[in-house]
């Protein structure tokens, strides 16, 4: 009797400490400083950096937060078009969702309550503010304060004085609809400026002094930036930084076993870049052109570092980096001349495929790289999560955070990138580990499917050969599908 007497005292005093050191955990939590959140958007940026091993490209500062940082190597956006991408990261929702699919559409129109990521920090007691680009379109529940656009500085301000009356004269002649006309200046334009002559070094300089006068609270702060968006304009000395005989042009070429209609589904085409002064109306550009281009997209991913670099020492040098999780991240790729083509728009690897970096204080895996799966819808639980905030229930995406701890967790088994061209067919495209799994299908009859495609990335990391008609992929396209009408069924939430 004795000894369960002792025992069960045992098992009070035990549940007692229990208590008391949760109640301790409790109090150290309340008087935990939240962690403040820096968001950097960089537009069109195709993990074109030295982070993910490209060595001609200058991106220093965007490398050093990687090596202090994870780098995803595999994370992928939900449709490959600035508002889609957008509306989908800033909502945690999927575009079949929002029922975003163009650049005029915005989300509350379909998803009129949504509470998004920088609203629901907003309501735990944030200050948010937006800077340039981060919402394609404008949303003013999410802001402490009204979202800030560089003044009288358009995503294609010009510096040089010659292209900003040919930009004027030629929008004025698009807008009147005379034939042959252009929409826009040049697609490139190099000055000798300082930083700040263009919209996103005075970006920059705006969040810089707004970091100053908000360090003493709690803040989300959305840094957008427009470079590398057409048009390629920066400052002389970025453009100063590669040797123009050293840039290669991409191999010109269309997958070899993908049909003619395909080909059209994918959107090989220039989109915006035929709206540039001087680019050709119809056909291919120059090699002189495209060597142009490039460099000039080069020169647009080294100044946008900069600026990123401006931002993350005043973080430093205010004390702020202990207490604030980065992130930066693209809103989708950018075929730079790959296929032929010089525009997004598609569901292929080289547009559905982002840069993401995350550094967060005290994580393990810094400097490391993470060959997991991830999706940019993956951003609002995981920031949530980092922040230590209670996950909102429509999200649709799933954290990554632990992952900043151990790298080689896989959180899904795949990623899902959508895009509707023709606009009757709707394309669903699967990426697993080893394959890209793409249906076309009707959107009026979702279960019609028109086209398929498959592609090896162990044997075709390029996506050159659509393999779905080769009876050597027979029980891999089966095995596909499968995987695909099951991850449909449960919201592609794999």
């Amino acid at each position: 009797m004795k000894l369960v007497t002792t025992a069960i005292i045992g098992f009070f005093c035990w549940v007692l400490v229990l208590i008391s050191s949760g109640y301790k955990y409790l109090l150290a939590a309340e008087k935990r400083p939240k962690l403040n959140v820096l968001f950097i958007s960089v537009d069109d940026l195709r993990p074109e950096l030295g982070c993910y091993g490209n060595t001609q490209i200058k991106s220093p500062h965007i490398d050093q937060l990687a090596h202090n940082g994870l780098t995803f190597n595999k994370a992928y956006c939900q449709l490959a078009i600035c508002n889609p991408s957008r509306a989908s990261v800033l909502t945690g929702l999927r575009p079949d969702s929002t029922k975003v699919f163009d650049l005029e559409t915005h989300f509350r129109e379909k998803v009129p309550n949504v509470v998004t990521l920088p609203q629901y920090f907003k309501q735990q007691g944030y200050f948010t503010a937006s800077f340039s680009k981060v919402f394609h379109l404008r949303d003013e529940p999410s802001w402490s304060e009204p979202e800030w656009k560089a003044p009288a500085k358009p995503f294609n301000g010009y510096a040089l004085p010659a292209n900003v009356e040919l930009n004027k004269q030629n929008g004025e002649l698009f807008k009147n609809k005379v034939k042959n006309s252009k929409k826009y200046g040049p697609p490139t334009e190099r000055a000798d400026v300082p930083d700040e002559a263009f919209v996103d070094g005075a970006t920059a300089q705006k969040a810089i002094e707004t970091l100053r006068r908000v360090k003493d609270q709690p803040f989300f702060l959305a840094v957008g930036f427009y470079r590398p968006h057409l048009p390629f304009i920066a400052p002389q000395k970025y453009w100063d930084l590669y040797d123009p005989a050293k840039i290669q042009v991409p191999e010109s070429f269309l997958p070899a076993e993908v049909p003619r209609e395909t080909r059209d589904m994918i959107n090989l085409g220039f989109g915006e870049l035929r709206t540039y002064h001087n680019m050709p109306d119809t056909g291919k550009v120059t090699k002189e052109q495209a060597k142009e281009l490039i460099h000039g997209y080069y020169a647009s991913v080294s100044y946008v570092d900069a600026q990123v670099g401006k931002v993350l020492e005043e973080l430093k040098r205010l004390g702020l980096e202990k207490n604030t999780v980065v992130v930066l991240w693209g809103d989708h790729g950018w075929k730079l001349g790959d296929y032929g083509a010089w525009s997004k728009r598609s569901t292929m690897e080289v547009d559905a495929r982002v840069p993401l970096i995350m550094r967060m204080p005290g994580m393990k895996a810094k400097g490391k790289q993470s060959h997991s799966l991830v999706e940019l819808v993956d951003l609002y639980p995981s920031l949530c999560e980092a922040a230590g905030l209670p996950l909102p229930t429509h999200v649709q995406g799933k954290s990554f955070t632990k992952m900043l701890n151990n790298p080689s967790l896989k959180t899904k088994a795949a990623a899902i990138t959508q895009h509707d061209w023709p606009k009757h067919l709707m394309a669903y495209s699967m990426r697993t580990d080893r394959y890209r799994y793409t249906r076309w299908q009707q959107r009026k009859a979702p279960y019609e499917v028109v086209q398929v495609e498959l592609y090896d990335h162990q044997h075709d990391p390029g996506e050159k050969r659509n393999v779905a008609a080769s009876a050597n992929y027979a029980e891999v396209l089966k095995k596909v599908e499968l995987q695909y009408q099951k991850g449909q069924k449960a919201g592609f939430y794999f």
